[in-house]
């Protein structure tokens, strides 16, 4: 008998009946699991984000508020669904983003343990860092659609939505080009925070597991024999990842969204390279107004993201057999 007959042999009989082969279209169904784990990330903190840009890029509309202040504002200027501009296109950015940057954490972890040799738990921060500038290379233009859209205030709109937007910044902004201006400090910051936020998920789950297993773990519904954290512990990991994540990477990200935004900023001129942005933003602004401006938002919707983001991507890998 095989290997893989003996597992078939000693399987339960309701996963041999109601879930597909072990194989069977496995990158396809990872995919889909980072795709709705992403998509249900974001849409937990919309509002949030959308908060973030605007302060990130000192809208003359808001740049006088703080975060708690501008997210009260933003319904009694532009509405309710103010709160929701861009999300359409982060829609459509998300569910690749969060499916291509799963999926190849996956396959990159394996990569680095298997062919590199490298073990232990620096393999998932080479294996993060790895899938998340893989996500945001293959994603970057709809980010950018998406920070143009979001910034937009009610009666002042130069975009008319995502197609529009496309079209806009293709003909006027020097073609596909102007779709990956800010790209360099995106990918700088993806690698600490993709890196840092898998490592630190991946160790806290690992030492849970490991040292109080039969406390924080259950058995997994696909597969009994592999053992995964309880829904509520996922989200504690999940929103610590993401809260130490964003603490190292976030200059940079203020970085990103002011050069994606800097060909509708009146200081455009000085905002064409990375250091010249990280320049001029410090010394105009400082640290904590310029630099870090919007982090404590940015706490807040980090948390809540990432804990949705690993917790729905563990309950899909279930759901869709991936144990």
């Amino acid at each position: 008998m095989t290997s893989e007959a003996a597992v078939a042999a000693n399987a339960p009989s309701s996963a041999l009946q109601s879930g597909p082969a072990h194989k069977d279209f496995y990158l396809l169904r990872s995919f889909v699991a980072g795709g709705v784990a992403g998509c249900c990330a974001k849409t937990t903190i919309a509002p949030l984000d959308r908060v973030k840009i605007l302060l990130q890029a000192q809208n003359p509309h808001y740049k006088h508020l703080g975060a708690f202040s501008t997210l009260l504002a933003v319904p009694k200027k532009e509405g309710f669904l103010g709160l929701y501009k861009g999300n359409g296109a982060m829609m459509v950015r998300i569910f690749p983003y969060g499916a291509i940057q799963f999926m190849s954490f996956d396959r990159y972890r394996k990569f680095v343990s298997i062919n590199l040799g490298i073990s232990g738990h620096i393999h998932r921060l080479m294996a993060g860092s790895m899938a998340g500038i893989t996500a945001v290379i293959c994603t970057y233009p709809l980010d950018m659609i998406r920070a143009r859209l979001a910034f937009q205030v009610k009666g002042e709109h130069r975009y008319k939505g995502i197609f529009h937007a496309f079209k806009t910044i293709y003909t006027q902004e020097g073609g596909f080009p102007g779709f990956y201006r800010g790209l360099t400090p995106t990918i700088i910051g993806m690698a600490p925070y993709a890196g840092v936020s898998f490592f630190t998920f991946g160790t806290l789950k690992s030492i849970g597991l490991k040292h109080a297993g039969s406390v924080l773990g259950r058995p997994s519904s696909d597969n009994p024999d592999v053992l995964v954290l309880k829904t509520h512990i996922n989200l504690l990991c999940g929103g610590i990842a993401g809260a130490v994540a964003q603490t190292v990477s976030y200059p940079l990200d203020v970085t990103r969204r002011r050069m994606q935004l800097s060909a509708i900023l009146p200081d455009f001129e000085k905002c064409h390279t990375m250091l010249q942005t990280l320049k001029y933003v410090y010394t105009t602004y400082g640290v904590r107004r310029g630099l870090y401006r919007g982090l404590s938002l940015n706490y807040i919707r980090c948390i809540p993201s990432q804990a949705v983001a690993f917790t729905t991507y563990e309950i899909m890998r279930q759901v869709l057999y991936l144990n």
